[in-house]
Order: C-alpha cells, then sequence, then structure tokens
C-alpha cells in the first residue's frame, strides 16, 4: 500500500498534483505532502487556460466566484491569430480559435468550402467569435458557476492561483505543506530514490512527484532521465513578459490575442486589472534587442521603466514522465511555447491521470508507469504537432524563422501525413484515434481553415439535399449571433458584477 507521497515543489504544477492527489486519497491513510523553497519564485509564463479548468476547479471543490476575484480572472473564449498569414489586399490576416465544439457537423466545412461569401471560417461554424469581436461574455451572473451560454475558459494572475490551489489543498484535501530547503536526493542501488535530504532532516516516500522546474532535480539531475529537445521542430526558445496597466476605460477582451512577429508571436493576456505581455521568439532567428523592440512596438511604449523578464524555455519532454518510484509533473516532465495555453493544460491532465491510475500498491510501479509513460509521451508528440501546424501553414515568406517553419526537415512525420491527406479530405474524427490527443479534430478545423489550408472543393462536393440541411442550420447559427449581440453583457461588466456579488453556486 501507498503511505505517503511526497510532491517536491510548489508553482502551479506542484499545486495542481497536491489537489489531484489529495482529492483522490482524501479520507485514506496515505499521506500527501508538499514540500518547497520558500526561495523559488515560479516561472509563470502561462496565465491562458482552456475550458477543462472549469471542470478541473469544479472538482476540487473551489467556488468559480472566489476563484474570480482572488486570482484576477477574465473570461477567456479562445484565441485570436493575427499576422499568422501574410496580408491579404493590404489587410491583416486574422482568424478565430474559439471553444465551440461543431464537430458533430461536419457538413459545415463542406459548405464553408463550397461558400464563395468569404465569410471567415469561425463566423461561419458558431457564434462564439462574435462574443469575441464586441469584448461580450461567455455567461450572465444569473447563470451558475462553471455554466454558460458558450464554453469558456480563464485568463489568471498564475501566483495567485497557485496560492489558491495550496488554499484548497491544505484546508480541504488534507495534504501537509512545508517549507523545506532540497540539499540531496538519494538513489538506492536499482536506481529509485531512497530518500531526500532537505534542511529539516531525512524524508521518504513510497512515490515522489518532481515539480522542481526546468531543473528536474529528482527525475532529470539525480536519476538522469535523457530529455528529448524538440528544439528541431518548434524554434521558439526564449520569451520577454511584462505586465501593463489598462488605459482609462479600455475594455476587457474575452479572448487571448496571438500576433506573429518576425521571429515568434506576441501573446495579450487580458486579466481583470490589468494585461499580460511577452513576446516570444527563436534566439537563432532574432537577437533579444530586436526582440524587445517588436515588443516595444506592439505595446506603443517605451518599457525601460518597466520590470521586462527574459524567460528561457526549454523546449521538449523528457523520454520517461514515470521512473521507477518517481513521477515528473509540470516543466519538470516538459515543455513548450504557450501558444494554445498548452502549459496549464498538460500539467492538469497529467497530474490528474496520474491520481486517477495510481495504483495502491507500489509492487504494480513498473506496470503502470509504462503505460503512464506511453500516453504521456504520445500526448506530448500531438501537443508538438498541433503547435507546429500554426507555423507550417503559413504563407509568411518575410523572415528566414517563417521559411524555416516551412521545411519539410522541420515538420514531423505525422503531421506532414495529415496534411497531405487534407489537401483531399476534409478532416474527420476518424484522424483523431487517441483519446489524449488534447488537442481534437475541431482545435484543428479552426486552425486549417482560419488559416485557409486548400482542401480540394472538387473533392468535397456538396449534394443538393446535405445542401438544404446545412442552410437550415447556418440560418439557426446566424439567429444564434444575433442573440448573443443582444443577450450578453460585456466582459468587464459581468467580472465587476462578480466582484460585487459573487456566482450562485446552482
Amino acid at each position: 500500500m501507498i503511505k505517503k507521497i511526497v510532491i517536491v515543489g510548489g508553482g502551479t504544477a506542484g499545486w495542481l498534483a497536491a489537489n489531484h492527489l489529495g482529492k483522490r486519497f482524501l479520507g485514506s491513510e496515505t499521506v500527501v505532502k508538499l514540500i518547497e523553497s520558500a526561495n523559488i519564485p515560479t516561472i509563470g509564463v502561462g496565465e491562458g487556460t482552456v475550458p477543462m479548468m472549469r471542470q478541473t476547479l469544479e472538482y476540487f471543490g473551489i467556488d468559480e466566484g472566489e476563484f474570480v476575484k482572488e486570482c484576477n480572472v477574465a473570461f477567456k473564449q479562445g484565441i485570436s491569430f493575427e499576422n499568422w498569414m501574410a496580408p491579404q489586399a493590404g489587410k491583416t490576416h486574422r482568424y478565430y480559435h474559439p471553444f465551440d465544439f461543431f464537430s458533430s457537423e461536419l457538413g459545415l466545412v463542406t459548405a464553408w468550402l463550397n461558400d464563395n461569401s468569404g465569410i471567415h471560417f469561425a463566423d461561419f461554424v458558431g457564434f462564439q467569435s462574435t462574443l469575441c469581436d464586441h469584448n461580450l461574455a461567455p455567461k450572465l451572473i444569473t447563470q451558475p458557476q462553471f455554466d454558460g451560454a458558450a464554453s469558456y475558459a480563464y485568463h489568471l494572475d498564475a501566483g495567485a492561483f497557485s496560492e489558491l490551489l495550496k488554499k484548497n489543498a491544505i484546508n480541504n484535501l488534507g495534504v501537509i505543506h512545508h517549507y523545506n530547503e532540497l540539499s540531496e536526493v538519494a538513489l538506492d542501488n536499482d536506481g529509485a530514490i531512497s530518500h531526500l535530504v532537505t534542511d529539516a532532516g531525512v524524508e521518504t516516500a513510497d512515490l515522489y512527484i518532481d515539480c522542481t522546474g526546468f531543473r528536474s532535480l529528482l527525475l532529470g539531475t539525480a536519476m538522469k532521465t535523457p530529455f528529448v529537445a524538440k528544439g528541431d521542430v518548434l524554434f521558439a526558445d526564449k520569451a520577454l513578459a511584462v505586465q501593463i496597466p489598462y488605459a482609462d476605460n479600455e475594455q476587457i477582451p474575452s479572448y487571448t490575442r496571438s500576433t506573429a512577429q518576425t521571429a515568434g508571436w506576441i501573446w495579450d493576456i487580458g486579466l481583470y486589472s490589468r494585461k499580460g505581455i511577452g513576446h516570444v521568439y527563436s534566439s537563432n532567428h532574432t537577437s533579444e534587442t530586436q526582440a524587445y523592440a517588436e515588443l516595444e512596438n506592439y505595446i506603443g511604449t517605451n518599457l525601460d521603466s518597466l520590470n521586462v523578464r527574459s524567460i528561457d524555455m526549454k523546449v521538449g519532454y523528457r523520454s520517461k514522465a514515470w521512473s521507477k518510484n518517481c513521477v515528473a509533473l509540470g516543466l519538470s516532465q516538459g515543455f513548450v511555447e504557450p501558444l494554445e495555453a498548452t502549459g496549464l493544460l498538460v500539467f492538469d491532465v497529467t497530474a490528474k491521470m496520474l491520481a486517477d491510475t495510481l495504483p495502491t500498491s507500489t509492487m504494480a510501479f513498473d506496470t503502470v508507469a509504462k503505460h503512464f509513460n506511453n500516453t504521456v509521451t504520445n500526448m506530448w508528440n500531438k501537443v508538438i504537432d498541433f503547435i507546429k501546424l500554426h507555423y507550417c501553414i503559413s504563407d509568411r515568406c518575410d523572415s528566414q524563422f517563417w521559411l524555416d517553419n516551412r521545411s519539410p526537415e522541420s515538420i514531423p512525420d505525422s503531421l506532414q501525413e495529415k496534411l497531405e491527406l487534407w489537401k483531399y479530405k476534409v478532416p474527420t474524427n476518424y484522424d483523431f484515434g487517441g483519446k489524449f490527443d488534447v488537442f481534437d479534430i475541431d482545435n484543428y478545423l479552426y486552425v486549417l481553415y482560419g488559416m485557409s489550408y486548400p482542401t480540394s472543393v472538387d473533392s468535397n462536393l456538396i449534394s443538393p439535399a446535405e445542401l438544404k440541411r446545412m442552410s437550415d442550420i447556418i440560418g439557426t447559427i446566424k439567429y444564434q449571433q444575433k442573440q448573443a449581440r443582444e443577450l450578453a453583457i460585456d466582459n468587464k461588466s459581468l467580472l465587476e458584477k462578480i466582484h460585487q456579488f459573487g456566482l450562485a453556486k446552482q
């Protein structure tokens, strides 16, 4: 029986793990303990989430209204991608990747391919882009927690979120917390962790969770589990990040802005009381000075008086996320650029999977670890494919960065095969077989056709009967767009009401 689990490292990953494991073992004899240094700041690059976070918070028993107030939250309904394609007729290219799902009506894709009206793909298949265009919220104050008229996620303050998770784990899920400085990771003759040495003495456990960030002090440094670098696929390895106040009377967008640059892209995330803006770039294609200048130009103000943080990004993942009696979660396990809020998403998914599949006997570790590792490795590779998609189908030719991203040598075979197939047929669910692919058919469709991927219309003609059925559905979508404009309130007003009144549980 597992008697004790020790999580090493706090931050968002550590406290997500603590909540998932604390929830799993609440009321049992298994002790879940988190130790962390009081002197190591969290990275906090990703302040965006995806809709799965709503399920996670509800599962943890966290009040959504308190979460909104304590973590500087604003609602997020997707991502606006700007300049990821060359300008068209002198206009900046822009498309949405919203959170609404529509794959049960794949006929809409075929109808759009056969349509000559020039309507943007996201506008054609749903109403959420309309909400985003007008800074409208995905729900009303009268709707229960974690429920909305449209699917949504959050923009949040990563530091405050860690504190909220910490409070919930300790107060409600029985997790033990100590501030300890780790000085040694001792291994036994088989290469498993025998004990940890901290300033408080020796710490032993049946299972150790490595949440020590890029340093990966347990799985990487001590156990020497190799790191699989993916910088040959995803070139961005640096980021500059800064916090910016809102201008007077500025609205709060209900989406993340992602604006492509010469050798990377800039994120623009609106929280309740401020914006988080950062430039992700490839150091092999541009200098920090040039990246700083592009960030400054985007914001439109001199940044020398502000605290601009420079962040090194280690792109890739550990060859094994679970080795013997140690599991890495968070940055210790892997990382790719935060283009689609991948960080918190993968941290949450893998922490939940560990908690749900963890056997009660240590004798089963090797067997379960093999399956866990296969699933996690596949998950990272699928995430990398999806992020690469945004780059490799771009038609930008203004820098070597964009040209290199289209080079076949930099595109994984798995993605190349799908792109070749999708030249002739619309993607279907059969192209996405894994339950833990993280990004599924809807995600791909929004990006592919937001970027005008050239699927053959001749191969996807629509019959008169199907055209009539699609016409009826499109009519419904147009009505929903009109209703959304009329009934929804703006994102900022809803957040102000939540700060004043909270949200009803039912």
